[in-house]
């Protein structure tokens, strides 16, 4: 097991490489006074003085420097001070939020991960329970529904879903409301006198006393993670659904049956074990979709993370935060492979000795 561990985690750097790679040849097809933003603040608003710029910072150099240059940054011999590189957290400066990428990031993804800390068990747990059940209930009334629902679930549009949500718990009950936190309460989350500990809404309100934050907070997440719980669902039940039905086939559960084992053994001890491979690479997945920022839903929600900020900054056409947000997105996804691969080596030995 340590020695299948130790050869994921040397794989590490060849996929962070690679991702790399990729995100450098999107960067190459901007121009090179686009590319400037990497490395500058403020755009010059001497056009004259642009070609010296691009000199100064190799961007007419061959593409192999300025992928080095992108990765350690570029120090200026006369100052000394080192403009760039992402090896160093800088992804460059972002017009749309007239800011550098990286505190953009700081600002935003919290919101994106308190929201997927408190969808992750929805999503997840109640998408593999009714996949489960409908396995179990193969062509009953349980197993007809969820067909139904599964089917109407990855038919409606992200978008819709959340705007019949807002019509109907927002405009007509008046019971949850768009955005992060209400009015009042943020003024006091801004104030110097809350204690920001550790940049997530829903814990630092529970650290700082602040119960009516806390709740409140939770009421402003309800209807985003009903949102991506409704897609989400849809698409566990059919993949666990089938994962179910093809291991309860299996000669080994009819061999635990033939030995006396109750149902519930038998299906949660022997055939769910193995039946969740498929399951845990969607469900890594989905959690790297969650804090890659769900766009739609945050965007129709108001809700101020990642996805939202993706938005603005495609509409505004900063191309410097979009690649930046591609490269946070693409460091996640390695880890989240890495996690994925060892879970496989826990449920199922076999995959440790390939």
């Amino acid at each position: 097991m340590v020695n299948y561990i130790i050869r994921r985690l040397l794989l590490m750097p060849v996929l962070l490489f690679g991702v790399t790679v990729l995100i450098f040849i999107m960067v190459s097809f901007l121009q090179p006074v686009e590319r400037l933003a990497l490395y500058m603040r403020d755009f010059p608003k001497n056009e004259a003085a642009i070609p010296a710029l691009i000199s100064k910072y190799d961007l007419d150099k061959p593409i192999y420097v300025q992928y080095w240059n992108w990765l350690v940054g570029k120090t200026d011999k006369a100052t000394g001070v080192r403009a760039g590189g992402i090896l160093f957290g800088d992804f460059g400066y972002s017009r749309s939020a007239s800011q550098p990428v990286v505190e953009l990031i700081k600002r935003r993804f919290p919101a994106t991960l308190d929201l997927t800390l408190w969808a992750i068990a929805p999503v997840i747990l109640v998408g593999i329970w009714l996949g489960v059940q409908a396995a179990v209930h193969h062509n009953g009334f349980v197993d007809q529904a969820a067909r139904v629902f599964s089917i109407v679930g990855t038919s409606f549009p992200t978008f819709v879903i959340g705007l019949l949500l807002l019509m109907f718990f927002y405009a007509n009950l008046h019971w949850f409301s768009p955005g992060r936190l209400s009015d009042d309460l943020t003024r006091v989350y801004e104030s110097a006198a809350f204690n920001h500990y550790t940049s997530l809404l829903t814990i630092d309100a529970l650290l700082n006393g602040r119960f009516d934050m806390f709740i409140d907070a939770l009421r402003h997440m309800v209807l985003p993670i009903l949102t991506l719980s409704y897609i989400s669902w849809a698409t566990f039940l059919r993949v666990t659904r089938g994962s179910m039905l093809e291991t309860l086939r299996m000669e080994y559960v009819t061999t635990a049956r033939a030995k006396g084992l109750t149902e519930h053994d038998v299906i949660h001890k022997h055939a769910k074990p193995n039946a969740m491979l498929p399951v845990i690479t969607l469900a890594g997945f989905s959690v790297v979709g969650l804090l890659g920022g769900a766009v739609i839903t945050e965007t129709v929600f108001n809700y101020p993370g990642i996805g939202s900020a993706s938005v603005r900054a495609a509409t505004s056409l900063d191309v410097v935060a979009m690649l930046g947000f591609a490269m946070f997105i693409g460091l996640i996804l390695v880890v989240a492979v890495l996690v994925i691969d060892i879970l496989y080596a826990f449920i199922d030995p076999r995959v440790r000795l390939s």
